[in-house]
């Protein structure tokens, strides 16, 4: 038996900006992936920017686990938003993406990866790091209590 889902919002504006920011701020987020090992579903922070598509973007090992895991299955899902330093954590907005991942470009990313993330210069050109696009799929926003909004590509502006 199929119901509607009352608790989500009608995609607007709001939603489709408040989805975009998040995406475009992001630093980091916590990367799902299904562990090859276990067959269960595993989380690790990553860091994020997103290219010149406003896909998000993730520099990886491929010593670690969960690059393993996006080599065996590239479905995944990356949370972005980080609650503020006042209030209830729950409160503040938050972005699970829904994504397939796939070989991006080092060299072509370089330089907008660094200058999010300064400090990888120190470990980028390490032959074992990978780029890795997340292609968006769909998306869910929390926006906080009661502003539940499912987004698209296209809400997220995504080329």
């Amino acid at each position: 038996m199929s119901r509607p889902n009352r608790m989500l919002r009608e995609t607007n504006d709001e939603a489709r900006a408040v989805g975009q920011d998040l995406l475009r701020q992001a630093r980091f987020g916590a990367l799902g992936v299904i562990c090859p090992d276990s067959g269960g579903p595993m989380v690790s922070r990553v860091s994020v920017c997103t290219d010149a598509e406003g896909q998000p973007i993730i520099l990886v090992s491929e010593l670690s686990l969960h690059t393993r895991a996006l080599n065996d299955n590239p479905t995944c899902s990356l949370l972005v938003g980080e609650p503020g330093s006042r209030g209830d954590p729950l409160i503040h907005p938050r972005l699970t993406l829904q994504c397939q991942a796939e070989e991006a470009d080092k060299d072509g990313i370089k330089t907008i990866y660094l200058s999010r993330h300064p400090k990888a210069a120190l470990y980028f050109d390490f032959t074992d790091f990978v780029i890795r696009r997340l292609r968006v799929t769909s998306a869910h926003l929390n926006g906080g209590f009661g502003k539940a909004s499912f987004l698209t590509p296209g809400d997220l502006a995504l080329a």
